[in-house]
């Protein structure tokens, strides 16, 4: 079975951990924990854990890349792992309110510059999206700005379900399939907390 890379799509350095647009790597993070898989050693461009389900060699990468750049961390892998190489990213997702994860096979960049960095660089947008909503900012406020800055505190209290909720979320697609998760979590929408627009 071809191995599958998770990536969570962020910005590296201390500066950036708090901030809206690493919401992916947090979730990457906590589904590591409940592995118990480190992500801690450099490969690729990225930080990196390996582990194995069901069979399979899973790969779970933060690119040391900043975003914008972070496909060609990802492709870096790909290339190495062989044809067939799987690939899955968790992103913030300005089109979506916290507390919502959408699932889904493949689409457009929507806007993200991590995710127009993975089709440029890996060729195709046929990749599984793990979409965390983090919400659109008020009128007159700059969406890069938003998704750099701190979450709220307001935002901040709800994290404890999020992050968990969308690690619940990967766990379910490892260990029962796509399909499964997208049922549950697609049409489900909420992640169990208080959507904040």
């Amino acid at each position: 079975m071809p191995d599958l890379v998770l990536v969570g799509l962020g910005n590296p350095g201390p500066e950036y951990s708090a901030s809206r647009h690493n919401l992916g790597r947090h979730c990457l993070e906590e589904l590591a924990q409940r592995l118990h898989t480190p992500i801690a050693r450099k490969r690729w461009r990225s930080k990196v854990g390996s582990t194995e389900l069901g069979g399979r060699r899973i790969w779970l990468l933060e690119p040391e890349t900043f975003m914008n750049l972070s496909g060609r961390a990802v492709a870096d892998a790909v290339r190495d792992l062989g044809p067939g190489t799987e690939v899955w990213a968790i992103y913030d997702e300005l089109d979506l309110p916290l507390c919502r994860l959408r699932i889904r096979l493949a689409g457009s960049a929507g806007g993200h510059n991590g995710v127009k960095s993975l089709i440029g660089s890996l060729g195709t947008p046929e990749f599984v999206r793990f979409r965390v909503g983090i919400g659109r900012p008020g009128p007159g406020h700059d969406s890069a700005d938003y998704v750099l800055r701190n979450f709220s505190t307001a935002e901040a209290e709800a994290l404890p379900k999020v992050i968990p909720a969308v690690a619940d979320a990967l766990d379910l697609a490892l260990r029962e399939g796509l399909q499964a998760a997208m049922d549950r979590y697609n049409q489900l929408g909420s992640l169990g907390c208080q959507e904040i627009p």
